[in-house]
Parts: structure tokens; C-alpha cells; sequence
């Protein structure tokens, strides 16, 4: 218990500190003090995070299901842009260095510009007054230094010197002549007398910049995977050869869909565009491999209908997953039998192509005196004869190569959903999507065709999976 505590102490603190971050970044360095942009910043601030606990807790607390809809989309939808938006801020604060330091290499190159434009234009008028004078006939005096003027029959420089003093034209610097130097010369004393407020400016365009490209980059990552599993699952096709498989079942077809998560947000519709999608396919058999809800029967059961519409020609059949004993298993069991679709709960029965058919309990099912049995499932079987176990989590694939399975297929990983959750997945599951072979027994991991949590999927699209078999006998 200590150490469960210990864990939730130390996630809430690394919410805590990530969206510190994410507000200092997004609102503090971006608006003005006590400006309307900076309270409601900090309210979103404080309002996101809650609504994002109370998605993740409301299901599991009993709360009503129309207060899950409600909290559901803001709070994991705000997941999900969380994360993409600390990925782009923390790559933001490699550039955020560079671009502070180019606007002022910028600045002090227009600057000198200038002021040699203003001290060329000057030297050229001041020889353009000593060729006058010339052409005049009269003697010249050099005023500060620079080309000699006509004062007369007389050289009175004492006399002439304050006077060429007070002239613009002739002030000491950059300033001199009658051209643009004068306003030039003017604005970078008044930014030299202001280096702070120059500076404050500055990191203010660079703060906006940055924040603005981060959220930018999350608002449309995050709409993009939403639109990836609103849109509904793509069908995968796989080819896998084994050779206990006997010439008559070779190219027999089983759709497998995992990871359907029907709950408050994805519901009766998600669930018949993939009916429809499996149904397109015209499989020999289906197999719903876990993770179909995120609920109770009482909630979810008028979402789920759908599923007596599946059609197959040796029918559709269900193992548990681990959401399913959150979620009353043993209701969603009797519940998906009256759909038409038959649970396999540590058992096995022989397919009329000439395989064995088996499926587990998932291992979260251990702490309900359930859980998978293989030696039930798989025991005293024919091992001449190919079998096909039906299990939610691939780690069990161990148990299924030491009791002679030919080819396992499971879910649970969905791929990573968003990346990079992938790496993590790898760090749990022996394979996290796709074909792998394990001894004499290989591995089909479908990346699942709903979304658990956010209604997003970066990296690691839905699929519903053709398997189609392979006799190395035909």
C-alpha cells in the first residue's frame, strides 16, 4: 500500500511540475500582467487538469454516465495535447536561444548601415561645399575637420568655429550632413538608452513565437489522431504460413479485432463502422480478442449491439481482456453471448477446416479467482493438429509455446497509440504490433481498432486484421 501510494504521490507531482511548465511557457511568458490572456491561462491552467482526472476516475467511481460524456472530451482530449505540447516546448527551448540572438544581430547591423550612410552622405557634401568655394574664388576655413567653407577675405576661425558648431549640418559624429542620419542617429541613442526594454521585447516576440509553433504543432497532431480513430479502423491483411495446417483450410480467413473500448465517447457508431468494415472482409471466422468496454452493461449494452450484425461462416467468438474486469466481466460475457458471439473462457473446440480453436481468460481476471488456464484450454489436445489461441495480452505467449500453439493472436498494446508510448509498450509486451515467431509458435498483435483514454492515435493507426492461413501442404 505504501508503495502504491508512494506512485500516486510521485505522478501527481509530475502532472504538477509538466503543467507548471506548460503554463509558464504558454501563458506567464506570453501575456502581460493581470491582463484578461493571463487569468484565463491560469484558469484553463487549473481547470484542464481536473477535468483530465475526473475522465480517468468518474468511469471507476460509479459516477453517472451522462457526467463521463461531459468530462470525457475536454478532460482526455487535454491528454493528449498535453503531451505533444511539452514535446514541442521542450524542443522549442533549442531554438528559443538562437532566435533571441538573430534579431539583434539583425538590429545592430541595420544600425551601423546607417550611420556609414549618414557619415558618406556628409563627406559628400562637405566636398561639394569645397568645390563651391573654389569655383567662388574665396578662401575656405575647415570647420571640425572636415572640407574648408568661404568666410570671406579674412580667416577668423575663433569667430567661425562656434558658429559652424551650432548647425546640425555640422555636429561632431554620424549626425553630420542634411540626409537620414540625423533620424537614424537619434533612434539608436534612444534604443542605447533603453537596452532593457529592447531585451524585454525581444524575448516577449521570441516567447510568442515559440509557444505559438507548440501549440500549433499539438492542436494539430492531436486533431489528426482524433480524426484517425473517429474515422474508423483500416483492414490489415496478413498472410501466415503453418505447417500443421492441412490443405483444406489453406487461405482460411480470420478477422481479429481487439481493443474496440466502446465507452463515453466512442459508442454505437464506432461500433458499426467496424462491424461493417469486418463484415466486408467475408471471413471464415471472427475473433474479438479483449477490451471491448470501457463500462458496464447497464451503460455500454445498446452500444455494443451492433455486434449481432457480425457474420461469418464458423461464427464469431470472444476472449476477455483486461478492461472487461474493470468493467463486470462476467456481465459482458452473458452480454456478448446474446449478441450471437461465443466466449471462449479457458476452452477450446475443433473448426471444420481441421485447427483448434482456443481461448483464454485474460491475466486480469487473476484477481477474481479467473484468469487464464492453458492447461484447461489446451492440455490434452491432438498436438498433430494446428491450434490457434485466442489471448488478450501477448505476454501469455511464453505459456503458449510450452503447450504447442501454432499461432497466438492478441491485442492489448494498441501499438503504442501515441507515440511515443511505443518505447514504453516495448518495455511490457514482447511484441507491440504486427507478426513474430516465438519457438514453434508465432505471434499476431493487432494495434486494436478503438482508443483507450484520449480518442487519439499518433504512430500507431487502428487496424482490424485479415489472418489469412497458409497450408505448406497445398
Amino acid at each position: 500500500m505504501l508503495v502504491f501510494l508512494l506512485v500516486i504521490v510521485g505522478v501527481l507531482a509530475l502532472l504538477g511540475g509538466v503543467h507548471w511548465y506548460v503554463w509558464k511557457r504558454l501563458v506567464r511568458d506570453v501575456t502581460v500582467a493581470g491582463g484578461l490572456g493571463r487569468r484565463l491561462g491560469t484558469v484553463a491552467a487549473f481547470v484542464l487538469p481536473v477535468l483530465s482526472v475526473a475522465a480517468l476516475v468518474s468511469g471507476r467511481a460509479g459516477a453517472p454516465f451522462w457526467l463521463q460524456q461531459v468530462v470525457a472530451w475536454p478532460g482526455f482530449l487535454w491528454l493528449a495535447s498535453l503531451l505533444y505540447v511539452t514535446l514541442a516546448l521542450v524542443v522549442g527551448e533549442a531554438v528559443r536561444p538562437l532566435l533571441r540572438r538573430w534579431p539583434a544581430r539583425r538590429g545592430t547591423a541595420t544600425v551601423t548601415e546607417a550611420e556609414e550612410a549618414g557619415k558618406a552622405t556628409q563627406a559628400e557634401e562637405s566636398e561639394e561645399s569645397a568645390r563651391t568655394a573654389v569655383r567662388a574664388g574665396g578662401p575656405v576655413v575647415a570647420a571640425g575637420g572636415g572640407a574648408a567653407v568661404p568666410v570671406g577675405d579674412t580667416l577668423t576661425e575663433p569667430e567661425a568655429e562656434p558658429a559652424l558648431q551650432d548647425g546640425p549640418a555640422l555636429q561632431d559624429g554620424p549626425a553630420r550632413g542634411n540626409g537620414p542620419a540625423p533620424a537614424v542617429t537619434e533612434a539608436g541613442a534612444e534604443a542605447s538608452r533603453t537596452p532593457g526594454a529592447t531585451a524585454v521585447s525581444r524575448r516577449l516576440f521570441v516567447s510568442r513565437v515559440v509557444g505559438g509553433a507548440a501549440a500549433a504543432a499539438a492542436v494539430g497532431t492531436v486533431g489528426y489522431g482524433t480524426y484517425g480513430v473517429l474515422r474508423g479502423p483500416r483492414v490489415k491483411r496478413v498472410t501466415v504460413p503453418l505447417a500443421k495446417v492441412p490443405r483444406a483450410a489453406h487461405g482460411y480467413r480470420i478477422a481479429v479485432v481487439s481493443d474496440i473500448h466502446l465507452g463515453p465517447i466512442l459508442g454505437r457508431a464506432h461500433t458499426q463502422r467496424i462491424v461493417d468494415a469486418i463484415n466486408a472482409t467475408q471471413p471464415d471466422l471472427i475473433a474479438v480478442v479483449g477490451d471491448l468496454v470501457d463500462g458496464t452493461v447497464e451503460n455500454l449494452g445498446p452500444a455494443a449491439e451492433p455486434l449481432a450484425r457480425l457474420r461469418a461462416r464458423h461464427g464469431s467468438f470472444f476472449v476477455t481482456g483486461n478492461h472487461e474486469y474493470f468493467s463486470g466481466a462476467d456481465a459482458w460475457v452473458d452480454h456478448v453471448r446474446e449478441l450471437g458471439l461465443r466466449p471462449l473462457r479457458n476452452e477450446r473446440l475443433e473448426i471444420a477446416a481441421g485447427f483448434d480453436l482456443a481461448g483464454v481468460d485474460d491475466i486480469a481476471g487473476e484477481s477474481e479467482g479467473q484468469g487464464p488456464d492453458f492447461a484447461a484450454a489446451l492440455g490434452d489436445r491432438d498436438r498433430a493438429k494446428a491450434a490457434v489461441l485466442l489471448a488478450h495480452q501477448p505476454i501469455v505467449v511464453h505459456d503458449a509455446v510450452r503447450h504447442g500453439v501454432d499461432l497466438q493472436l492478441s491485442g492489448h498494446t494498441h501499438g503504442g497509440q501515441l507515440w511515443p508510448g511505443n518505447y514504453l509498450a516495448e518495455l511490457a509486451n514482447p511484441t507491440v504490433a504486427g507478426l513474430e515467431r516465438y519457438g514453434d509458435t508465432q505471434l499476431y498483435v493487432s494495434r486494436g481498432a478503438g482508443a483507450w483514454g484520449p480518442p487519439v492515435r499518433v504512430g500507431a493507426p487502428s487496424d482490424i486484421t485479415l489472418v489469412e492461413l497458409a497450408s505448406k501442404q497445398a
